[in-house]
């Protein structure tokens, strides 16, 4: 059995994995502007134990984006009717990004609070399906 991907401060990571198939519908209404996508998943904690329970959510809304122009891309998501994580992040998918030029996704995390998003005219349902990984 494959192990969960470790979060940036050890433990795993517990969020919402995409679906599938409105994955591919994102990703062909929102290009990858960077090499690398990742555009699968929204985290809600990092560094979490195995007991840690997974969120009961299982629907947000794609509300808006931010690229900031050397090498990293994400969508804003809004969940239980907010963007705003407890910990002060902001729920978003980190669409794409350049491994190459040593951009990680967990910088998604300051480019949205140090250059704020976009916000899309109408937001965009998706299913979300809460993991660990």
């Amino acid at each position: 059995m494959a192990q969960p991907e470790r979060g940036a401060g050890g433990g795993t990571v517990v969020g919402w994995k995409l679906d599938p198939r409105e994955r591919a519908e994102l990703l062909a209404r929102f290009p990858p502007r960077w090499p690398d996508t990742v555009a699968d998943h929204v985290t809600l904690r990092s560094g979490t134990g195995p007991g840690t329970p997974l969120p009961s959510e299982e629907a947000g809304e794609v509300v808006g984006w931010t690229d900031d122009g050397e090498g990293l891309q994400a969508l804003v998501v809004a969940i239980g009717g907010g963007t705003a994580r407890a910990d002060g992040g902001t729920y978003h998918i980190t669409w794409s990004l350049d491994r190459g030029a040593g951009r990680k996704p967990v910088e998604s995390n300051r480019v949205l609070a140090e250059r704020g998003w976009h916000r899309l005219e109408k937001p965009i349902p998706v299913r979300l399906r809460p993991a660990r990984f």
